[in-house]
């Protein structure tokens, strides 16, 4: 698959409309190009810039064209919990659903003094459940709990499972 993935995306070198993120050997790089495009187009700092995300309703097929800014992701599982759809919002995990499958989101750079900070969850990414080296970022995920619930419950996204 991600050599397919790759294959599709040089061929026009135009960004796919949802970008398989678990693909990347370094998903981190294209985090910060997402940083470093919107940087260079609206002549931010980047060291005063972070990563927001909007999880969406749709699945990757629902999308036919990239983002005007950022990229749509997708191939993301949480753990520890579950997206909720409905309510937009990180939810309890169902029984026997331990890794529940991310929704796209999308994710674009702002400037960090517009960063969203009420109801949110600061998820980190990890590649493998092995966390600590896996570590990928951040992700700001909206929470109708207080934050320190899914802390405790060791809630993580994961880019494979």
């Amino acid at each position: 698959m991600r050599c397919r993935e790759l294959d599709t995306w040089t061929q026009d070198l135009v960004l796919p409309s949802v970008v398989w993120l678990s693909g990347f050997f370094n998903p981190q790089s294209f985090l910060t190009a997402i940083m470093q495009t919107m940087a260079r187009k609206n002549n931010w700092s980047l060291d005063k810039m972070c990563l927001t995300t909007d999880v969406t309703k749709k699945s990757r097929d629902d999308y036919g064209h990239p983002p005007r800014e950022g990229a749509y992701i997708f191939g993301l599982f949480m753990e520890g919990a579950r997206w909720d759809i409905q309510t937009g919002a990180i939810a309890e995990a169902r029984l026997k659903d331990l890794t529940p499958i991310m929704p796209v989101i999308f994710v674009r750079a702002i400037p960090v003094d517009m960063q969203e900070t009420k109801h949110i969850y600061k998820c980190p990414v990890y590649k493998t459940k092995n966390r600590g080296p896996t570590y990928v970022w951040t992700f700001n995920l909206k929470t109708k709990e207080k934050p320190a619930k899914w802390v405790l419950a060791g809630v993580a996204l994961l880019l494979a499972v």
